[in-house]
């Protein structure tokens, strides 16, 4: 009674890995599918999940990823990256981007099918990650505009639009910076080496020279003048390193010439393409009772809910603060926010600090105790007094663990928090921000609206149409990007002010909002990830409501919230004003007065970093703050 053979895309899923390994010229590789982060941790390669539907959208994002992650443990030699990696963090990130789109290219010069995939890839997540809402260079991230212009380079193939604004904001200046570096790139590509040589004088040329270390070439070098000194012959030190460089050079060749003995490449692609499309487009070989998949069917709605409906998407919108007001509006609104929260900034100060204190003691040290060394414990010296027999005891100090995180604030925009209530929520959104960025956790700040007050041009749509029964939700979406997580708040300290804007608060849809966020968290490649929703109530849309049944948002957030924890990607926490939300989340707080706001969402997070699990646990349980 084997049920996972009823799966339609269980043929798709192994013909893929097949072809993964044989692209990755290793056949010992593990290939897996799964809701977490793709990626590959020694013989085991994760792709994304491809479910039972096998939408269009599935299939080429694990194809372009299985093609991406094939092609760099194909092409890329973990020695050799290691020599030339710099030290500085921005300078390793430019030769990380630059190096994994080397091995991309590699790939779509020797396997032309791959190029498209990884196109696709390289979209999904350059859409993901809200690259085209993106207009100026600064809010863009450099490492991976450079990758995107050394792939282009080296391909001639266009980017997909949303990746293409990122490489286009900071193109000027990277080929202002380092264009005669730029035109070396097709000698070196086949090269790690000589390709990560060229690299460094990308990262050089933009700028950070200064992370770049000490040059592995230059201390060979210095090793050898000293041998020399020690009295080795001087004729035949020239021709040792020149036979080093010869071997070093054949190193990285010879695996790839042995590997193209063993398979011709584009074996490796007829075997991915060929069987991918099979499974795609042969109704013939489905299982019997499953439903054709062409023309594929359309994906769902929600992921937690496939029944939800949505009459008309058209006219939604995901949109950054900035684009909402202009500059000299933003500045002011937030002016008016300072002036409104002035008596509450000593008491949220307080708390920052504390907060900061508590992350900060958290990275940096802890003890370990009863040691026969270390640093004398003067805490345990009552029991040598009490008992001269007894030795004495010492404690060690050791780093702690702490994971890569980035946290985000989901803020209800609704009407129903006007005035004080979003004020607070604004104030304490920055403060968190500016705190957690000194503890080096990155912090995205989103909120949620409809753009306009019973139902705007969705409802409208619907008169117009017939008023089917029961159309699904029957507004227009209204997301607003305050603060990007790879944003430093400086630059979008002023972006908060927009929610004191008049006519900016009407309703409020939670579920789809709850799912856009989690959707953005888990493209994201931090280890750790919190969300944190501050609402005031269950979801409320008058035209939504008055046509379907009245717990259709409510239901559909219950949904959301569920699938949310059970894929355990994100810790969700919520904390309610003045409305009890711990009945929809299994870890809030619910607050009766707006000025414990602050208490409670710093309490809360600092919790969550809290080492010891019982004193977490006495935070994170449903309370409620008096």
């Amino acid at each position: 009674m084997a049920q996972h053979n009823d799966n339609p895309a269980d043929p798709f899923k192994k013909a893929l890995a097949e072809a993964t390994k044989v692209m990755a010229d290793d056949p010992d590789l593990s290939v897996s599918y799964s809701v977490d982060p793709a990626g590959v941790s020694g013989d085991t390669m994760r792709l994304p999940q491809v479910s039972r539907r096998m939408t269009r959208d599935e299939v080429l994002l694990a194809r372009g990823t299985a093609d991406a992650l094939a092609l760099h443990r194909r092409y890329h030699d973990n020695a050799t990256h290691a020599r030339y990696v710099p030290q500085g963090d921005m300078a390793r990130e430019l030769y990380e981007a630059m190096e994994t789109a080397r091995c991309e290219a590699m790939g779509a010069r020797d396997m032309p099918g791959t190029a498209k995939n990884i196109d696709a890839k390289i979209g999904h997540e350059a859409a993901r990650r809200g690259y085209g809402q993106i207009r100026e260079a600064s809010e863009a991230p450099l490492s991976v505009a450079a990758g995107y212009l050394v792939r282009h380079l080296a391909t001639g193939r266009d980017l997909p639009a949303e990746a293409a604004n990122v490489m286009e904001l900071w193109r000027p200046f990277m080929e202002q910076q380092a264009s005669e570096t730029f035109e070396t790139l097709d000698d070196v590509l086949n090269d790690q080496a000589a390709f990560a040589k060229l690299a460094r004088q990308v990262i050089s040329d933009l700028g950070y020279g200064d992370q770049l270390g000490d040059d592995p070439d230059n201390m060979d070098d210095e090793s050898e003048e000293d041998g020399q000194e020690d009295g080795q012959e001087e004729d035949q030190q020239p021709d040792s390193t020149g036979n080093d460089e010869d071997q070093s050079e054949e190193a990285q060749a010879n695996p790839e010439s042995s590997q193209d003995e063993t398979m011709d490449p584009s074996q490796a692609q007829v075997t991915m393409d060929d069987l991918a499309d099979q499974e795609l487009g042969d109704e013939a070989e489905m299982p019997e009772g499953e439903a054709p998949m062409e023309p594929p069917a359309p994906a769902p709605v929600s992921e937690a809910d496939p029944d939800y409906k949505v009459y008309s998407d058209t006219e939604d919108e995901e949109i950054g603060a900035e684009e909402l007001a202009d500059p000299q509006e933003l500045e002011r609104l937030r002016a008016y926010l300072d002036q409104q929260l002035e008596p509450l900034k000593g008491a949220v100060s307080r708390l920052a600090n504390k907060l900061q204190r508590r992350l900060q003691a958290q990275q940096n040290r802890s003890w370990e105790f009863d040691k026969e060394e270390g640093v004398l414990d003067a805490g345990r010296l009552a029991r040598v007094v009490a008992n001269p027999t007894t030795p004495l005891s010492f404690k060690v100090e050791k780093d702690m663990e702490f994971r890569d995180t980035v946290v985000t604030l989901l803020l209800d925009n609704s009407g129903s928090m006007r005035g004080r209530p979003i004020s607070i929520a604004a104030i304490c959104a920055d403060v968190l921000a500016r705190t957690l960025e000194r503890c080096s956790v990155k912090v995205e700040i989103l909120g949620f609206t409809t753009r306009a007050w019973k139902g705007g041009q969705a409802r409208e749509k619907w008169l117009n149409e017939g008023r089917e029964q029961q159309p699904g939700r029957l507004n227009d979406l209204r997301h607003i990007i305050y603060k990007h997580a790879d944003a430093p708040w400086r630059r979008t300290r002023d972006n908060l002010g927009l929610m004191m804007k008049e006519g900016l608060l009407k309703e409020n849809i939670d579920g789809e909002a709850l799912e856009w966020a989690h959707r953005r968290m888990a493209a994201r490649s931090e280890a750790r990830k919190i969300l944190m929703v501050i609402s005031d109530g269950a979801p409320v849309d008058d035209s939504t409501l008055s046509v379907n049944p009245a717990n259709y948002l409510e239901k559909h957030l219950r949904d959301v919230i569920a699938m949310v924890e059970k894929k355990r990607q994100v810790e969700l926490l919520a904390i309610g004003i003045g409305h009890d939300v711990t009945r929809y989340y299994d870890r809030a707080v619910t607050i009766t007065d707006v000025e414990q706001l602050a208490g409670a969402m710093t309490e809360q997070l600092a919790s969550l970093f809290d080492s010891d699990p019982r004193a977490r646990a006495r935070v994170m349980g449903i309370k409620r703050a008096s």
